[in-house]
Parts: structure tokens; sequence; C-alpha cells
């Protein structure tokens, strides 16, 4: 390792696909450039394997992080879903979930602001992958309640973050 150089062989910050890419690499979860501007790999969360996509914004200066827990909301299922969502939200604090109108995929998004140099650290890209899969495995129990097992939204949430608390 080269002076300034991370355990990824980065200098402390790096283009953000670029950073994300080496923090997968090292992991050894499998991904694929999409451009020099998008990155896709997939993580195993407790529950499932997330896919996670980072698209750069350039003329933003925000790198967008999506976790999709393949879950995908049928059209008789979707008011309650909604419902489900902003209860969801309400405990966010980094991030929210959506389901795109394209497909009710469900998914979780946060888009980060970098500096004006549009570098990202190695403990940043660390903690937005981190967060999106720990807020996805955090609710995943509340979709399945609802989309699978029938429950309402408010007993759903409920019962996910009991059995998340109870967990060691």
């Amino acid at each position: 390792m080269m002076a300034g150089e991370n355990e990824y062989g980065l200098g402390e910050d790096a283009a953000p696909v670029e950073m994300l890419a080496a923090l997968f690499e090292a992991r050894g979860w499998p991904f694929k450039s999409l451009s020099d501007d998008e990155i896709l790999g997939e993580i195993q969360g407790s529950w499932t394997k997330y896919q996670l996509r980072g698209i750069w914004r350039r003329e933003d200066h925000v790198l967008q992080l999506l976790c999709l827990p393949d879950i995908r909301v049928s059209d008789d299922k979707l008011r309650y879903a909604y419902e489900l969502l902003a209860m969801v939200n309400e405990q966010m604090w980094l991030g929210h979930f959506d389901i795109w109108s394209n497909g009710n995929v469900l998914l979780y998004r946060h888009g980060a602001m970098l500096g004006a140099d549009g570098m990202l650290g190695l403990d940043q890209a660390q903690a937005l992958v981190e967060t999106a899969v720990e807020e996805c495995d955090r609710f995943y129990p509340a979709f399945q309640f609802v989309l699978w097992g029938d429950k309402a939204p408010r007993a759903a949430l409920d019962s996910a973050l009991v059995d998340a608390a109870g967990e060691a």
C-alpha cells in the first residue's frame, strides 16, 4: 500500500463509482460498472439478496444509491404498500423507500451530496452501502407481512420492528 492509499488501493477519496467498485471488489460482492457514472452490484442481506445501484450525477454532485430487495407490489396490494411506505419513511433518518410506478418495484433510495470536487471517501462509501442494506433488512419483514401475509400495514410494521429489536 502506497502512502495516501486506503486498503482498497485508492487514495483517501476517489470518483464515486470507482470507490464503490473498489469497495465491492474488496468485499467480494459481484458487480459491474455500467458506465463511468453507474455501477450495479449484489449484496446478500439478512433476508434476501439486494441489487445495489450507484448513479453519479456530475452536474449536481450527487451520488444516488438505490437498493432493491426484489419485491414487486401487485396492483391489489398497492394501496396497503403505500400506506406502509408512509409509516416506514417516518422511521427513516437517511434515505427513503419508494415504489417505482414502472413495474411497481419497491426500492430504497438515498441521494448523497458530495463536495465540489465530486469525490467519495471510503468511510462515506461504506456508510452509504451499509445504511442501505440495514434499512432494507429492517423493513423487509414488514413489506412481506403486508404483501404475502395479508397483515394490516400498522400491524406489519409493529411486528417487524418488534422482531428486529429482539434480534441479537
